[in-house]
């Protein structure tokens, strides 16, 4: 029996009694994912991204490790829902544009102690300001610096648009304007190279295409540490007393952890280790979150069918984002069908052992998009299931 064969039979027994559609999260591989990410990032503490994991149960239970420190949040709304909830250190990791949150935020003490907002453009601290509706307590800010390669002369970008504030002097300026606005409080900086953290090295079948990945980061990576090096002691020459300097992702925690300037990374895809975090040379993780579909049909020889399973991930379309079956192996898509909202055909000899009513586990693309699918997740211990935990759909919240 093969280590995934031996996996779905856990799986399947665990979840003998649940009918399918159903999501399950391995608590063994979770907690072992968690455990390398500790281990990569050499002693700086993990700031958990929460859309990786979009569940308040299992962010509890990473949280209570050691090696992790805080929360990596992506709105407003839900940065302060996770605060009210009693964690005490959330950083928003995109620029918001709620005004009810932020004169939420601004009218309570201990909600602007435990949040920190980010921002790259003055006119973030106006649409702030703006927004208090008399709340006088002080924001906390963090700046975002632009991670992206830039290659002959700027004319090639390799990297996501994110922040417009790249050179040091421009981040420094950002701090000043800061530092000259009352209700502020400059406290961070983020820098999130996607590029290298998101993007595996190792494709299957793309030996070229591999390297050339692994060339670019190369030069992203060294490109990079200079220039955040460089921007941490302009910002910090401006704001002494910065707390944090936050970078990283699953993919490059300890090439990230190893630069000085950094105190802190973030990660949280690792945990679930979705199917895009399988081509990577720097790290190998275990599938943590899977989900299963019923067989409803059997149209034919070397064919069945399963109920919906079109769940793509976000990011350019393209087959790399859509589930991928996983249990039992050898399952593939029908090209001229692929991934339904309703039904999915799936052709190989696994088909032809298959009943109506049987199991077909998936692996999404992303990690916690996931959870956008499912209003509970199914906690697997050996070959039982031990708990359940509502996800944040399944606690009624969808932040967007």
């Amino acid at each position: 029996m093969t280590p995934r064969s031996a996996d779905r039979a856990r799986y399947d027994k665990a979840t003998a009694h649940l009918d399918a559609p159903v999501a399950i999260v391995d608590l063994e591989a979770f907690d072992a994912n968690a455990g390398d990410l500790v281990r990569r990032a050499g002693g700086k503490p993990v700031r958990v991204a929460s859309k990786s994991v979009r569940c308040r149960a299992l962010l509890e239970r990473v949280l209570a490790m050691d090696g992790f420190a805080g929360i990596m949040s992506f709105t407003l709304d839900e940065s302060i829902w996770l605060a009210r909830a009693g964690f005490d250190d959330v950083l928003l990791a995109y620029p918001s544009a709620d005004r009810a949150g932020f004169a939420e935020l601004a009218a309570d003490p201990k909600l602007a102690a435990a949040v920190t907002v980010m921002v790259d453009d003055p006119e973030q601290l106006e649409l702030i300001d703006a927004s208090r509706a008399g709340g006088t307590e002080e924001i906390r800010l963090c700046l975002e610096l632009d991670t992206a390669l830039h290659l002959l002369g700027g004319r090639v970008r390799v990297g996501a648009r994110r922040s417009p504030l790249r050179e040091p002097a421009r981040l420094a300026d950002m701090a000043r304007s800061i530092a000259r606005r009352p209700g502020f409080r400059l406290v961070g900086l983020m820098a999130y190279e996607g590029h290298v953290a998101g993007v595996g090295d190792a494709v299957a079948g793309s030996p070229v295409r591999s390297r050339a990945v692994r060339l670019m980061q190369r030069a992203a990576r060294k490109e990079l540490a200079a220039r955040r090096a460089a921007v941490v002691r302009a910002v910090r020459a401006v704001e002494p007393g910065l707390e944090f300097v936050n970078g990283g992702g699953t993919g490059s925690v300890q090439h990230t952890a190893a630069e000085d300037a950094v105190t802190e990374i973030a990660a949280g895809s690792g945990l679930y280790a979705p199917r895009l975090f399988d081509n990577y040379t720097s790290f190998t993780a275990r599938p943590a979150a899977l989900f299963a579909q019923p067989v409803v049909r059997r149209p034919g020889v070397g064919a069945v069918t399963v109920l919906g399973g079109g769940y793509p991930a976000s990011g350019a379309a393209g087959r790399d984002r859509l589930p991928v079956p996983w249990l039992p192996e050898g399952l593939r898509y029908d090209p001229q069908e692929g991934a339904g909202e309703v039904q999915t055909p799936l052709l190989g000899p696994p088909a032809d052992d298959l009943l109506i009513g049987d199991k077909v586990w998936f692996r999404h693309a992303k990690a916690g998009e996931l959870c956008e699918r499912f209003d509970t997740l199914h906690l697997v211990e050996g070959d039982r299931v031990t708990g359940t935990a509502p996800t944040y759909r399944g606690e009624g919240r969808t932040f967007l």
